[in-house]
């Protein structure tokens, strides 16, 4: 059974950093992608970044050069997703979720990672405040 379990969020000033976890379990695959998305109170589900197995990233505009997401898939059975956040603003405040989607990779299409209806396996999310 596949699980995500993010943790790692909390309430920061602005300008602070958070470094959000995503702790993915139960699958064995040569190709995946995962990605976080956020919602905003009030805002749809919208994409943040991507990795998929061989490193190749994805960001939204609003995360480059304040996000980086990254991963330790050293182990074929699990792996860990993070995405660090600098330098952050009230606007990022939402429900952080991890993301996961087995068979492919971002090669072909790297927008692909910012779509949520590209995902099968979803994590319960983690709440992110930032205060001005």
């Amino acid at each position: 059974e596949v699980q995500l379990v993010e943790s790692g969020g909390g309430s920061v000033q602005a300008g602070g950093s958070l470094r959000l976890s995503c702790a993915a379990s139960g699958y064995v695959y040569s190709r995946y992608f995962m990605g976080w998305f956020r919602q905003g109170p009030g805002k749809q589900r919208e994409g943040v970044a991507a990795i998929d197995r061989d490193g190749k990233t994805t960001y939204a505009d609003f995360a480059k050069g304040r996000f980086t997401i990254s991963q330790d898939n050293t182990e074929n059975w699990q792996n860990t997703l993070y995405l660090q956040m600098n330098n952050l603003k009230p606007e990022d405040t939402a429900i952080y979720y991890c993301a996961l989607q087995l068979g492919r990779g971002l090669e072909t299409d790297p927008q692909r990672g910012l779509r949520s209806n590209e995902y099968v396996y979803w994590g319960r999310g983690t709440q992110v405040t930032v205060s001005s």
